[in-house]
């Protein structure tokens, strides 16, 4: 299946993409003999197939099934989000035709998902080969880059001639597709290197295998932690990482599309953890469960909101004595609030980086120091203009009393930017020196400390500079 063909023409009348899912399942819906129904299908790619099954009934999707050959459905189905729930509505024999077929790796969730009983019985009836691969990657615990890695690739022996390694290539190309990169590797599967497809195509028959072999590749063992090892895995762009044992022996490997998948877990993970959820927490989770794991957090949250508000009542003579600036301290803690998460989301990135040194960090700071100030200079002086204008004209307030409650609130703000700028770089940076997960703690503690910044930075000058100085 490689897509649709669509001419030009259309493409020009049709200013968005044809409806295939639609297409998809009113041929599915339509009275077609199953050849003709396994022919028009064909001419679609197996990402909208997937993507129009979310659309069918289960006795629709049953009649996709019986259509399909095995390879194709296998195909289908490993672009879907619900691997689990169709392979169940498979019958037994085709049930493990395609668990045989897919990547191991999604077999192996699969397996993992189901009950003892079945799963012993799909295991005992599986191809030896697969179930060892199954197997393999099912020892390693889900954070671990084992459990991700695929054994779909291609390896060839140390010493072959260019002739018998595109040889073997041509043999093994037949079960595994990651072809752009090819492993040498010892008798004993010891990892020696790896080369490039287009270089062994290149090469000339006399060529030794030794000199268009990198020996300098990156790779991973398969008991790395996944978050102690993306970054270096990220920064080398390549397309498939070897993935080794303790041995250096060739495993599996990592696919581009894996690394994707592993960098965008990773940070929604992170954003998560910021509001104080678990990364697993979604649209199937009980509501039950879903209160257990957030009322913790907002109960530590409320203590915290606490603190805030006895610092507020400390300026109860500010607040009496100038009831209008009571209107805007909303504004100055919100903006502080979102600069320190702007700030922390940075820093969260940067942090991923293990190798991040001292200077780095310093630099970090620095920078979001005067992204602060620059920012904090604009907004503050934003605040003075349209506050002060606002006091004047809505509030029928004298321009030199309006203008000096828009004075400080312009200058609380960006005190409270900066303030917040700093914080929200600083308190990750220490939480991840003191070992402490920063996506985990340092939202709800930078957005009580911004609180607490924004609060005392507006009434503090309110009393310096409208009361005791201007004696308003």
């Amino acid at each position: 299946m490689n897509g649709r063909n669509i001419v030009p023409t259309e493409i020009a009348v049709n200013a968005q993409h044809p409806d295939y899912k639609a297409e998809i399942v009113e041929i599915l819906r339509s009275n077609l003999t199953p050849r003709i129904v396994r022919e028009r299908i064909a001419d679609y790619h197996e990402k909208d197939i997937a993507a129009a099954m979310e659309l069918l009934t289960s006795d629709e999707r049953k009649k996709l099934y019986s259509v399909l050959s095995t390879e194709a459905l296998a195909s289908v189905i490993e672009y879907s989000e619900h691997i689990t729930e169709y392979i169940d509505e498979l019958g037994i024999r085709k049930k493990i035709d395609i668990l045989s077929q897919i990547e191991v790796a999604d077999a192996a969730e699969y397996l993992k998902q189901t009950d003892k009983g079945n799963r012993k019985t799909i295991l005992d009836l599986m191809d030896s080969e697969v179930k060892a691969e199954i197997r393999l990657l099912s020892s390693f615990d889900e954070d671990e880059i084992g459990s991700r890695m695929t054994t779909n690739f291609i390896s060839v022996k140390a010493g072959s001639s260019i002739k018998e390694a595109m040889t073997s290539l041509v043999t093994q190309a037949a079960e595994n597709d990651n072809i752009t990169t090819l492993y040498v590797v010892e008798e004993d599967n010891t990892l020696l290197g790896a080369i490039d497809l287009k270089d062994l195509i290149t090469a000339r028959e006399g060529t030794a295998l030794d000199s268009i072999t990198m020996t300098s590749y990156p790779y991973v063992y398969t008991n790395e932690l996944i978050e102690d090892c993306i970054v270096r895995i990220r920064d080398y762009s390549e397309d498939s990482i070897p993935v080794l044992d303790a041995d250096n022996k060739l495993k599996g490997v990592l696919i581009s599309q894996d690394i994707a998948d592993l960098i965008g877990d990773m940070m929604g993970e992170d954003y998560a953890m910021l509001a104080g959820l678990s990364s697993e927490e979604d649209l199937s989770e009980p509501m039950k469960k879903s209160v257990i794991k957030r009322l913790p957090w907002l109960t530590v949250l409320l203590g915290l909101g606490l603190i805030v508000s006895s610092v507020v009542g400390l300026f109860e003579n500010v607040v009496a004595h100038l009831t209008l600036i009571v209107c805007f301290q909303s504004l100055i803690l919100d903006m502080a609030g979102n600069v320190g998460t702007q700030s922390l989301a940075v820093t969260i990135r940067v942090l991923i980086d293990e190798n991040l040194s001292g200077k780095q960090k310093i630099h970090l700071i620095s920078k979001e120091a005067r992204v602060g100030l620059v920012n904090g200079l604009i907004l503050g002086v934003l605040s003075f203009v349209f506050i002060g204008g606002y006091i004047a004209l809505f509030k029928s307030q004298p321009l030199a009393y309006a203008f000096s409650i828009s004075l400080c609130t312009g200058a609380a703000m960006l005190i409270a930017i900066i303030l917040s700028s700093i914080t929200g770089t600083v308190i990750p940076i220490v939480l991840k020196k003191c070992k402490i997960d920063p996506a985990v703690a340092s939202g709800p503690l930078i957005t009580t400390i911004n609180d607490l910044v924004a609060v005392v930075s507006y009434y503090g000058l309110a009393w310096i500079f409208l009361i005791n100085f201007m004696g308003l």
